[in-house]
């Protein structure tokens, strides 16, 4: 219930403000085709990249490869060559409705792809509402993309997902409340493109899933108007996975197949989680992986400086979701029927915590980003189904990132969340499943702009983890992961203007990732292209 009252302000506000852009763009690109520059053929944004990355040890180091849309490799000698074209929805800012696309093409050694669509979509915009189509990169929300290490849930650290999304990519002010309450957030459903990756990287012989729908939704809440010192967001990121064909290994070198549920209350249940899994019996969850985070961050902004504190709390289930799990049921012939108003209370740890730094007036550090993520808890370490001997229901072992099932919360190897849970990608044994999900780390992102055309970062975090609760470290691992980076863009006067360069230096040390350490390289072309040249002068 909390959840169909959470989203039903937001699906009325894009009700409002997207009335079908699809099929009324024709008839505005004829109207506006002699706009001049604002012609949808002009603004139209190309990039062109090289890089290169050389690294000793057993894999590239944490943070030349993380939190980059996928596009990333832990061979230690890797690179790619990418050109993209893309028209902002920016670019139509004048008007009431905007048409955007993107085209991104990447050529790649020692990736897990030789050849990449990284993104591919066409958008339409009316007023508020963006309805998307294809495949895109999206930032995170609540956080800073530069120097944060990612979001729980919905993160920058996987490949882009191709799905149909209809949003509120602004805040939007909610009449009657004279600017007080603004919201903001998206509804999307895809379909996941490494089914034959999977199938390849696990031999045939581990658990995964090949065509699984994706769904994910979010919903953020702003209290406070704009030029207001202060302001609180809230907000609650849920999605899931269903759908498509599961290989499970029953034990003795076969492999069970499973065709999971994907009719129309299939796409029902990933939106309000419900039904059950094909292979389920007695006891029943929710179809498909379903998981989210709980969202919080207070904000302090003034002239010279701004402040923010802000929450991540985890969940893959109601258990986390809620804090709760129902626990009166009967016994003996009624040991599965709700006899009793009765349920277990768990303790709110799992959780990332962070502030943000900004100094708007100080060039050399310019942002600084302290992070805080603990995730041992996880409902804690008893599972136990109720039945006709014992009654007490307890679900505890959530197992974050992985499902029985589905491959779990990744694509292409990367978790889609925080690349501080260690990816699929690393195991050398052919699993899709995240081995170390229960750690306690420390993360520091500092930023700034010395001069025109400079920027750097430096991120550096430190984490111990403890494995899984079904396979647990005999001991601890630990890891200390560093960047230093930095990117130069030549300024418009200078003969070389459009071109930029970016040096990265990133170290691994502890038994969690290995020892590492690489160069990273990357020379970049920027520039806009006017196709409609005519009727731009």
């Amino acid at each position: 219930m909390v959840n169909i009252l959470y989203f039903s302000s937001m699906m009325y506000a894009i009700k409002r403000v997207v009335t079908l852009p699809l099929l009324l763009l024709p008839s505005v690109l004829m109207a506006d085709a002699g706009a001049g520059e604002r012609s949808v053929f002009n603004s139209v944004e190309y990039s062109v990249s090289l890089q290169g990355t050389a690294s000793a040890g057993d894999y590239t180091p944490l943070w030349l490869n993380a939190n980059r849309h996928g596009l990333s490799s832990l061979d230690n000698g890797n690179g790619y060559l990418r050109a993209a074209l893309v028209r902002p929805l920016a670019a139509d800012s004048a008007r009431k409705w905007g048409l955007g696309y993107g085209l991104d093409l990447v050529g790649a050694v020692n990736f897990n792809s030789a050849f990449i669509v990284q993104q591919a979509f066409v958008e339409a915009r009316w007023l508020h509402g963006v309805l998307t189509v294809g495949s895109k990169e999206y930032p995170m929300e609540l956080k800073n993309n530069r120097l944060s290490s990612g979001s729980q849930t919905l993160g920058v650290n996987a490949r882009p997902v191709p799905q149909v999304r209809l949003a509120l990519p602004d805040y939007w002010p909610v009449p009657l409340t004279r600017g007080w309450v603004s919201l903001k957030g998206h509804i999307a459903y895809g379909m996941t493109t490494d089914g034959n990756w999977q199938e390849n990287f696990s031999g045939g012989k581990n658990k995964y899933t090949t065509n699984t729908f994706y769904h994910s939704k979010a919903g953020y809440l702003k209290i406070g108007p704009e030029g207001r010192h202060v302001s609180l967001e809230l907000g609650l990121e849920m999605a899931a996975q269903f759908g498509g064909t599961s290989y499970i290994p029953t034990g003795d070198g076969q492999m069970r197949k499973v065709e999971n549920k994907q009719d129309f209350s299939s796409f029902v249940n990933a939106f309000i989680p419900g039904g059950s899994d094909v292979v389920e019996t007695t006891y029943q969850n929710s179809e498909g992986n379903q998981l989210g985070s709980w969202l919080a961050r207070l904000n302090f902004d003034y002239a010279g400086w701004g402040i923010s504190v802000y929450a991540d709390h985890f969940f893959e289930d109601h258990s986390q979701m809620f804090l709760l799990d129902y626990d009166g049921y009967g016994s003996g012939n009624e040991w599965n029927a709700k006899k009793d108003n009765r349920y277990l209370l768990y303790s709110l740890k799992d959780m990332m915590l962070g502030a943000e730094l900004r100094l708007k007036k100080c060039k050399w550090v310019d942002a600084v980003v302290l992070e805080y993520l603990y995730s041992k808890y996880q409902s804690g370490p008893i599972y136990h189904d109720h039945n006709s001997n014992i009654p007490d229901h307890i679900g505890g072992v959530d197992d974050y990132y992985n499902h029985y099932i589905y491959s779990g919360w990744q694509h292409w190897g990367q978790v889609i969340g925080n690349p501080l849970y260690l990816s699929p990608a690393y195991n050398a044994d052919g699993a899709i499943e995240v081995k170390n999900n229960r750690t306690v780390a420390w993360h520091l992102g500092v930023g700034g702009a010395p001069a025109d055309g400079l920027r750097y970062r430096v991120l550096a975090s430190y984490q111990k983890g403890y494995g899984r609760y079904l396979e647990p470290y005999p001991d601890p691992e630990d890891n200390f992961s560093l960047l230093l980076e930095a990117d130069y863009s030549f300024p418009e006067s200078h003969k070389l203007a459009g071109w930029g360069v970016r040096g990265g230096f990133g170290i691994d040390a502890g038994t969690l990732r290995g020892n590492n350490y690489g160069l990273q390289l990357t020379v970049m072309r920027t520039g806009v292209l006017n196709f409609d040249k005519k009727k731009s002068r």
